[in-house]
């Protein structure tokens, strides 16, 4: 199981803290266009991540809700069979909704920094510190803090739902009853 430290915020000036994320690279960004498929689930999130070219991830995971530095827990099981895979849980779970971005990925170390154009909401940027083994939280959350001030990230910009919340207006998804796509 995968363990992190996550921000996400809306970005007050996208071309800046693009060159800013540039400036802190440690390698190449990684440029993609990714599809999320939510299904109702009665607990965390459960998404089908497809990448425009090649295959997929089920990635289930939690987090808090809260505005800043956050705990995120998850586990990503690959495939190469998305369409199979997604009738399989949209006949079983039922579809929540579909996120679709263009996503640029910049590595500081372990850390990724998103910076995502995203279908119908708009701009944003994320910071995900990955947590190894023995790490802690307040690790994470001081790394996340650290690269907020380099990025110009204010307070004020943090969210706290995740995209699909923020496109199905903030219902968590723990209603099996719900299917909206």
């Amino acid at each position: 199981m995968g363990h992190n430290v996550e921000i996400k915020a809306r970005a007050r000036d996208f071309e800046g803290q693009r060159l800013r994320a540039e400036a802190l690279a440690s390698e190449s960004a990684e440029r993609l266009v990714q599809e999320d498929t939510f299904f109702n689930v009665v607990a965390g999130r459960l998404k089908l991540r497809k990448f425009e070219n090649g295959p997929a991830e089920l990635i289930q995971y939690d987090r808090d809700e809260s505005r800043g530095p956050k705990e995120s827990t998850y586990i990503v099981f690959r495939t190469t069979d998305p369409e199979g895979l997604k009738e399989v849980l949209a006949r079983s779970l039922g579809i929540r909704a579909v996120v679709r971005k263009r996503r640029t990925v910049y590595f500081f170390g372990k850390t990724r920094i998103h910076l995502d154009q995203v279908e119908g909401l708009g701009s944003f940027i994320e910071i995900e510190v990955v947590l190894g083994p023995g790490q802690d939280t307040r690790y994470g959350t001081a790394l996340a803090e650290e690269l907020m001030l380099k990025l110009e990230i204010e307070k004020e910009d943090l969210i706290a739902a995740a995209y699909v919340d923020l496109i199905t207006g903030g219902n968590s998804g723990t209603d099996n009853s719900i299917t909206r796509i």
